[in-house]
């Protein structure tokens, strides 16, 4: 099979936490993984090692393509069923629901892989192990891969054989051939309409038949697009990768629905497939690292896969039991800030954080936290920075901690060089994530180098894989097409004013505030503004008022003034730059990138800000929390 072929592939109940009788927990490290399982040193340096030979099959396939994340990779490997239904989702939980053998989590911080070790298919004993590793290696395509393909090609690779020296990969399921010859193939519009909120992602009868056929349109689309030298998945893959419906695009990838469900029918029904075999090299497991993990670290880590699963209640719990046995339990202090910041409770959040770091300073993600959460605050100052600081050499790949500490600089309007570099490697570590892209654009903006921002945000657009993450581009590439003209009419104006012969009959001229606080020379006819707000960097005691925003005004080129009315008293506020304004939402989940000058007015906030040299106003803008 050749290489380019590949490539397709992927272009495309309450728990029991008994103490007496339960097992003893180890870890053990490898490389690239670390496994976590109660089932003893065998079973996890087994399940280490099927993961190095599946990152290594995955690195030979896929040459240029980067294989490992930048969060960390926890596989967390339980003996049975009892206790993979302790860590399971929900939505899985009860009498008629879909057995799990592993589930995948990604997020910006953890990739947890949750495998139930006892399950053993004749065929391909570790096909869960296979299974759960192409979901992580597919985690950037899950915001815009329709669920069947998803599934479909980690079903593919599911059935993956790692022998000596060779891998057989992409070999036929007898499992799912024989259940799809005794049932009712799904429709194949219903297929591929499938998310994860529909009864075949979740019913066990239904499930099943999701996850067999598509595995079986998978595979019959994979291996005859390689006999036929055609490029339908990749053709399919591009379109639902461009937003196009996910039927619309299949019905311009594949052609006839209906045709293709009869190919598929016949497909299931044959009697020999094809796969592929590749040579490969053995792995050692000399470098693997076997230690003893104490009960109270090992109920911290299910602890915190439980809340990122939302089974909040169960990791309370268990947290409550962690911190009575290991009363300075980094992990579980780490848990519950993330259940405070996922919950709005943000000074909370940023408690526990605190106490992270100052327990562990080699927790990259306290570090980062503690600095993020003290920035959304309004504080920029040294040890905010040291923390993030401290986030990149610990993690330098993980890149929320890079824009972040690009924030403080550019809040701080100073190192924008550095805040610059650090928006780069940014947008690199994660080019998909569209909001780098804009605050990459804002330094620029900062800088004065208004066409840079401009070209940035042209070049990104194909990354905006979701409309809301398209509209930011849209909304925030005009506002800045919009600013750079401004000032591109303000210095006209000025150099004819300039020009004009009788100067004492000249109009005003007033010095009018620009990006980051830079002096712009305006002329501006007739009576000039009566009062002209200086802009201060960030200063002094850091002030915070909560209240009802009013009388929302916003001028040429960026200045946004407002009022905030409490039960008490009317706090005047202003910013000559509202691309400074840390402009954030505090219980609600926002469509889209929050806009101060539509959107603040009648909104309730927490607003941070400064006193300035300017009494006839409270305070310089620093951030706003809006909250509903």
């Amino acid at each position: 099979m050749s290489r380019t072929s590949l490539l397709l592939l992927l272009l495309l109940a309450t728990p029991v936490w008994a103490r007496d009788s339960a097992p003893a927990w180890i870890q053990v490290r490898s490389e690239h993984f670390t496994v976590v399982t109660d089932a003893g040193e065998k079973q996890g340096r087994r399940a280490a090692d099927q993961f190095e030979r599946m990152r290594w099959a995955f690195q030979a396939l896929f040459p240029k393509m980067q294989v490992d994340p930048a969060a960390p990779i926890t596989v967390l490997a339980v003996r049975n069923g009892k206790d993979l239904e302790a860590l399971e989702p929900a939505d899985y939980i009860g009498k008629g629901k879909l057995n799990l053998a592993g589930y995948f989590l990604h997020t910006q911080e953890n990739n947890y892989i949750l495998l139930r070790l006892d399950v053993q298919n004749e065929e391909h004993p570790y096909a869960t192990v296979y299974h759960e590793y192409t979901h992580l290696e597919l985690g950037d395509a899950i915001e815009w891969m329709p669920l069947w393909l998803n599934e479909g090609l980690a079903e593919f690779f599911q059935n993956t054989e790692l022998e000596e020296k060779t891998i057989r990969l992409g070999e036929a399921s007898r499992e799912d051939l024989l259940y799809l010859q005794q049932n009712r193939l799904i429709p194949l519009e219903t297929l591929f309409r499938v998310d994860p909120t529909s009864p075949y992602y979740h019913e066990e009868q239904k499930g099943s038949i999701f996850y067999a056929e598509s595995w079986a349109l998978t595979h019959m689309l994979e291996t005859s697009d390689v006999q036929n030298h055609t490029t339908r998945v990749a053709n399919y893959v591009r379109l639902v990768s461009q937003h196009e419906d996910p039927v619309t695009a299949a019905q311009q990838a594949f052609g006839d629905l209906k045709k293709l469900q009869q190919e598929l029918d016949e497909y299931t029904r044959r009697g020999s497939y094809q796969y592929f075999r590749l040579n490969t090299q053995p792995l050692s497991e000399a470098a693997f690292q076997v230690t003893s993990l104490p009960q109270p670290q090992a109920d911290a880590l299910r602890a915190d896969f439980l809340a990122r699963i939302g089974r909040s209640q169960d990791a309370h719990a268990l947290i409550d039991s962690v911190l009575k046995a290991d009363p300075n339990n980094v992990q579980a202090r780490e848990t519950l800030g993330y259940v405070a910041f996922r919950d709005g409770k943000l000074d909370e959040a940023k408690k526990w954080y605190a106490e992270a770091v100052a327990l562990d300073s080699h927790s990259y993600l306290a570090q980062y936290y503690f600095g993020a959460l003290s920035l959304m605050n309004g504080d920029s100052s040294g040890p905010v920075e040291a923390s993030l600081l401290k986030s990149i050499q610990l993690n330098p790949r993980f890149a929320p901690a890079c824009d972040a500490l690009a924030s403080v600089y550019a809040r701080r309007g100073d190192n924008l060089d550095k805040a610059y570099m650090l928006m780069l490697q940014a947008v690199q570590l994660e080019p998909a994530n569209v909001q780098y892209r804009i605050n990459e654009a804002n330094v620029l903006m900062q800088q004065q180098r208004y066409d840079d921002a401009v070209r940035v945000l042209e070049a990104a657009q194909p990354a905006a894989k979701t409309p809301e993450a398209a509209g930011a581009l849209r909304l925030h590439l005009q506002r800045i097409r919009q600013y750079r003209q401004q000032v591109e009419e303000a210095k006209q104006r000025n150099a004819e004013y300039a020009s004009q012969p009788d100067v004492a009959n000249r109009p005003t001229t007033i010095v009018a505030t620009g990006i980051n606080g830079q002096p712009l020379r305006v002329t501006i006819p007739g009576k000039p503004p009566a009062v002209i707000h200086p802009t201060e960097k960030p200063h002094g005691p850091m002030l915070t008022a909560r209240g009802v925003i009013q009388a929302v005004t916003c001028s040429a080129p960026t200045v946004i003034e407002f009022q905030l009315q409490s039960a008490t008293k009317k706090v005047a506020l202003y910013n000559n730059n509202y691309y400074d304004v840390d402009v954030t939402a505090g219980n609600f989940m926002p469509k889209g990138e929050l806009h101060p000058c539509d959107e603040l007015e009648g909104m309730k906030a927490k607003v941070t800000y400064f006193a300035t040299a300017d009494k006839t106003v409270d305070g310089q803008i620093v951030s706003i929390m809006m909250f509903k």
